[in-house]
């Protein structure tokens, strides 16, 4: 199942998004909607509000008064704990049975306003966020919902951010235009996304991305801390430590777009035992890829092939690549991944160097129509430069007194 986080401020164009995805086969699970039915007439849910809060937030036919709810539950912290108290877990009950219900193989949409407020984007497999310009939303607010625009300014300030948004959103909806147009976005990201992402989750199958070097992109670290919190979330206690490694990991630096993203595991049992909850987390196994070239040493016993085995995991997404190595703690090939970033952080030559080598790995690999002919190309061609530079780099880290923070 590949769940979907759907969000956006109050007036951003969700129902449209929402509403979309479902005509094009999604199923929705909409938190707006759940937290109005478990307040219905007649459910547990209103009968509690109406025991804490008091009859008068029904309006005449019985039905629950939200202006008069309102105004009572949010007057004080106590009363707005009280209400939450509630309401959250009737909500989380009833999304639980909606989730349960869905088919296995589906594309599921939580539409959540508050999903950034929350701090649940981990949970999902992709955030999107439907943006639309501060002043645009009030303008929408007050023409469509009748509220007033001091109260929609106060409604929408008190919601998430828009840069606290970015950093939450795997992709971004400009709705700045029509519905038609916001509609044709989505039908497009449907078709040339999620329908592919769905059928790799289902297939167990990883996304790859050609072996190009790109210019650096200033978003590769808010990209990689997202799949890093996923993948703790999967790993949970297993994963030692979790670090965005190789070149996208560096500030500036030109690389393949393609986030390298290690877990320190205490030894390859726990790696193998990770093969599951990271495959349902959208990262497959590449099963025969199962070791690092170990690398030419001075210290007895390095150069072990032993201590170079690892795991290998991709993503399922076609829009965003990663490669996840799951290596043991203190092994050689776990050590130098950290050491090798860290030294192209601090030394210029260190990159121009290396830059040089990945530029012509990408010629090479641009050599050959099939995928894994250019993969083979790019790493054969940097094979030997990692060979060459693997005694000068464990110098550096002594001569720096480098350690692995």
């Amino acid at each position: 199942m590949l769940r979907i986080g759907l969000t956006g401020g109050m007036g951003a164009g969700k129902s449209t998004v929402s509403r979309t995805l479902a005509d094009l086969g999604a199923v929705v699970v909409d938190a707006d909607k759940i937290a109005r039915e478990v307040v219905e007439p007649g459910t547990p849910g209103l009968a509690a509000l109406v025991e804490r809060f008091g009859g008068d937030i029904l309006a005449d036919d019985g039905s629950l008064n939200r202006p008069a709810l309102a105004a009572k539950a949010f007057g004080d912290e106590e009363s707005r704990l009280a209400l939450n108290g509630i309401l959250h877990p009737l909500i989380g009950q009833r999304t639980t049975e909606l989730v349960n219900s869905a088919p296995p193989d589906c594309v599921l949409v939580h539409d959540i306003p508050l999903l950034v407020e929350s701090r649940t984007a981990a949970a999902f497999h992709l955030v999107v966020v439907v943006h639309v310009e501060a002043e645009e939303r009030v303008r929408r607010l007050v023409a469509s919902r009748g509220l007033n625009e001091d109260d929609a300014r106060a409604r929408i300030a008190a919601q998430a951010t828009d840069e606290q948004r970015r950093a939450a959103a795997d992709v971004w909806l400009d709705n700045s235009g029509t519905p038609e147009a916001l509609e044709a976005i989505v039908r497009e990201f449907w078709a040339d996304r999620l329908e592919l992402f769905a059928a790799n989750l289902r297939s167990e199958t990883v996304a790859w991305a050609a072996p190009r070097v790109v210019p650096a992109d200033p978003m590769w670290p808010a990209e990689a801390q997202r799949a890093i919190d996923r993948v703790r979330l999967a790993c949970g206690d297993r994963a030692i430590r979790i670090d965005h490694i190789g070149s996208t990991a560096v500030p500036g630096f030109p690389a393949k777009d393609v986030l390298d993203i290690q877990v320190t595991v205490a030894d390859l049992a726990t790696a193998d035992a990770l093969r599951d909850p990271l495959s349902a987390a959208t990262f497959p196994r590449i099963e025969h890829i199962t070791a690092d070239d170990p690398k030419p040493s001075a210290v007895p016993g390095e150069a072990d092939p032993a201590l170079w085995e690892k795991r290998l995991h991709g993503a399922a997404d076609p829009g965003r690549p990663v490669n996840i190595h799951l290596r043991v703690d203190g092994y050689p090939g776990q050590v130098f991944a950290l050491m090798f970033r860290d030294r192209l952080r601090a030394d210029p030559a260190a990159r121009e160097a290396y830059l040089e080598v990945k530029t012509r790995a990408a010629a090479r690999a641009a050599e050959h129509g099939e995928y894994a002919d250019a993969i083979e190309a790019y790493v054969g061609e940097k094979a030997p430069y990692f060979d060459s530079v693997y005694p000068d780099v464990v110098e550096w880290a002594d001569r720096t007194g480098w350690t692995a923070d």
